[in-house]
């Protein structure tokens, strides 16, 4: 097999691997904060305004503001920009972070709360290839 082919080959099994293990995370993440959430979104119509908000400021970071977003699958992005977060979090306070166990949890909702649940609702919406602005109720990018 030429060299340039075995690249690219390598290149897809490694994608999908990576892809494997961000859809995953993404899972995780939606049954420890995503579940809450939605009931949570479903009692309080201003959560669920705030949620739409902050998924259109992260599809707008993720496809504008990252270089060669369209070829990176969406479930790779969404999880890399929800850990980075979480990571984050964690450096600042000092302690470990952990998500609203329940929806009464949501009654007064942190940035981070808000923003990782909006990145489940982007996740839900793009099953497979890249993260595009065709997700259904955000604005569009033009």
């Amino acid at each position: 097999m030429p060299a340039v082919l075995g690249r690219r080959y390598r290149g897809r099994v490694l994608s999908g691997w990576f892809e494997g293990r961000a859809r995953r995370y993404l899972a995780d993440l939606a049954d420890e904060l995503g579940m809450t959430g939605l009931a949570g979104m479903a009692a309080v119509p201003a959560l669920a305004a705030a949620v739409d908000q902050h998924a259109a400021a992260v599809r707008d970071i993720l496809v504008l503001g990252v270089e060669g977003s369209a070829s990176v699958a969406a479930a790779v992005l969404l999880a890399s920009y929800a850990r980075g977060l979480i990571e984050q979090v964690e450096l600042d306070s000092g302690r470990a972070w952990s998500p609203a166990v329940d929806a009464a949890g949501w009654a007064m909702p942190s940035w981070l709360q808000l923003r990782l649940l909006a990145v489940c609702q982007l996740a839900r919406g793009h099953r497979s290839g890249p993260l595009t602005d065709d997700q259904a109720g955000l604005p569009s990018l033009a």
